[in-house]
């Protein structure tokens, strides 16, 4: 047996249904779409969500609430118990370092290191931003920090 052997189901198929190409055919003349009205025409029809004339679903739903700041800046938050955790006393505490231990995963991400838990190391804190209780914690353990702005 070949490809060019296959043939599909006998009935399985059926040929399509050519309109406007003559009486004989059987759907000639108005090419099965009746005599006159709005669905004989070209582009006739009501169109998509149309109600009948009533209000569209679309148009009675009230539109979303509030405002969105498109410049909003989202910072990745870092608490203070997890620099514990992580840095061994004297290491410098940026971006690249997070990236490296697997705190944040991009370089280009903000961080802004909060003061959740106790810190008992020195660190070298060079992040974007920096909570008022993490950066008491952090110079009451003899670190500094050190903003990028």
């Amino acid at each position: 047996m070949q490809l060019n052997d296959l043939k599909p189901q006998v009935g399985s198929t059926k040929n399509r249904k050519r309109v406007g190409r003559g009486n004989s055919s059987g759907h000639g003349t108005f090419s099965g779409r009746g005599m006159n009205g709005q669905l004989s025409r070209s582009g006739g029809g009501k169109g998509r969500g149309f109600e009948g004339g009533q209000q569209p679903l679309a148009m009675r739903l009230p539109k979303l609430p509030g405002f969105i700041n498109h410049g909003r800046v989202e910072y990745a938050p870092v608490n203070v118990s997890r620099l514990e955790a992580l840095f061994e006393a004297g290491e410098t505490v940026d971006a690249e370092s997070l990236v490296a231990k697997g705190v944040i995963k991009h370089e280009f991400v903000p961080v802004k290191v909060l003061g959740d838990g106790e810190l008992t190391k020195s660190l070298i804190v060079k992040v974007d931003k920096v909570s008022a209780s993490a950066q008491a914690k952090i110079e009451a353990a003899g670190g500094k920090v050190e903003l990028a702005c």
